[in-house]
């Protein structure tokens, strides 16, 4: 029996908070039980223990929806490219955030379709934050504090401070490449630093104006949160500006991105100026 769509975003909701408190657990212990995975990314016992529970939960709720997690990405395209409709899942994005004990780390489920992401819930489980955006009913929230309100992306005003968020940990030249071209523009930069998809929630609620990815990432770093963002009326485009998509290769690597708050500026005047690394 299929799970009821209306019904999907719930599901998604309760599971990344499941997963939230197991990843709390080995938070409070001292030894994360960190290894290094294939790239040399580390895996603690955290990333491990939101993965079966993410993956159970899903698998229960909606069984007939296929899932791919970050810690099970032996799953060849050519089962992928048939999938018109998949959960993507990262459990435990910034996973070196964890390890630092910053508490910028997020548990992120998205909900693919067309290689689109439709919907996205984002938690951040040291501050007890949820993010939802559902892009079939046009709606993004935050909950914090118990309180759940509507959340979207700002206007964006050339006269006024332009605020950017960067990587804490990506970025170097590329970015300063990227804020030379801004300057051109604009007179006053702000820049805020944070780790994982936090960065394109920030511009979901209207605290940022621009996030420059020009590093590497994968499809589940972002597919969640940028569901939040398109909900909140954003949009996380390609370096030529066009939708980021899914599924639609062999390897999850995306290409360079910006996440932008307002659409209604011409953002691609400006952004088509900045030279992109090799």
């Amino acid at each position: 029996m299929e799970c009821p769509l209306s019904e999907l975003v719930d599901l998604m909701s309760r599971t990344v908070r499941d997963a939230g408190a197991a990843i709390l657990e080995v938070y409070g212990e001292e030894d994360f039980g960190v290894e290094a995975k294939s790239d040399d990314s580390p895996l603690t016992r955290a990333d491990l223990a939101a993965h079966h529970i993410i993956v159970d939960s899903l698998s229960l709720g909606a069984p007939e929806i296929p899932i791919l997690s970050e810690e099970s990405d032996d799953i060849p395209f050519t089962e992928r490219r048939s999938w018109d409709r998949y959960f993507l899942v990262d459990p435990l994005d910034g996973t070196k955030e964890f390890i630092s004990r910053n508490g910028e780390f997020t548990v992120n489920v998205a909900l693919i379709e067309a290689g689109i992401p439709v919907m996205g819930v984002v938690f951040v489980p040291v501050k007890d934050v949820l993010y939802v955006g559902d892009q079939k009913a046009g709606q993004a929230t935050v909950t914090r504090d118990g309180e759940t309100i509507s959340i979207s992306t700002r206007p964006f005003n050339p006269e006024e401070s332009v605020t950017v968020v960067a990587s804490r940990r990506h970025g170097g030249e590329a970015l300063e490449a990227c804020l030379s071209v801004l300057k051109t523009s604009f007179s006053d930069i702000e820049t805020t630093n944070m780790g994982s998809s936090l960065k394109l929630c920030l511009v979901a609620e209207g605290e940022a104006d621009l996030y420059p990815r020009l590093a590497p990432t994968s499809e589940w770093d972002t597919a969640a949160a940028q569901a939040v963002v398109e909900a909140a009326g954003g949009s996380v485009v390609n370096t030529a500006l066009d939708p980021l998509r899914y599924n639609t290769k062999e390897n999850i690597l995306n290409p360079f991105f910006y996440v932008i708050g307002d659409t209604a500026y011409d953002w691609r005047s400006l952004l088509s100026r900045v030279p992109l690394p090799d």
